[in-house]
């Protein structure tokens, strides 16, 4: 991956069967990347949502290099809800406002296919980034495979 962002970002929403193979085996591998090598959180992360027919995949990609991403699941999938989740931005593109850009996006994407509230499985860390976007706390911190959590609720 390069070192900065030096070219512009491009916005990609797509099902699955819409990914090449090149750009899902990207996604895939920046997501174990950040969610099991660098949060130290051995997972099932490929979870079989990914390829539902409603489910979207919103990626940012800098030239050739995908830099963030996230996925939308239909209702009555993980949660009764729709739901925004796998939220990640990649080292090099953190720090610039890229998160933010995605979210924003994402919640749009979201409210295009999908009607209101969408949930959100938030770590607790992150919780403030994601009451910036609109999200208010539902419930009580869980743990998520070793890593608390919050749930987060967007009506």
């Amino acid at each position: 991956m390069n070192k900065g962002l030096s070219h512009e970002i491009k916005w990609q929403l797509s099902h699955f069967t819409q990914l090449t193979a090149t750009q899902w085996y990207q996604i895939a591998a920046l997501r174990m990347a950040i969610f099991v090598v660098e949060q130290d959180c051995p997972y099932q992360d490929l979870d079989g949502l990914d390829c539902h027919p409603d489910t979207l995949h919103l990626s940012a990609w800098q030239g050739d290099e995908v830099v963030g991403y996230l996925r939308i699941l239909p209702p009555h999938t993980a949660y009764p809800q729709a739901s925004i989740g796998r939220v990640i931005v990649a080292m090099p593109a953190r720090s610039i406002g890229l998160g933010h850009q995605l979210m924003a996006r994402g919640v749009t994407a979201a409210k295009a296919h999908f009607n209101l509230p969408f949930y959100l499985s938030a770590q607790t860390h992150l919780q403030g980034f994601y009451l910036q976007h609109g999200f208010q706390i539902v419930g009580e911190p869980y743990l998520e495979d070793g890593i608390p959590h919050i749930g987060m609720m967007l009506d």
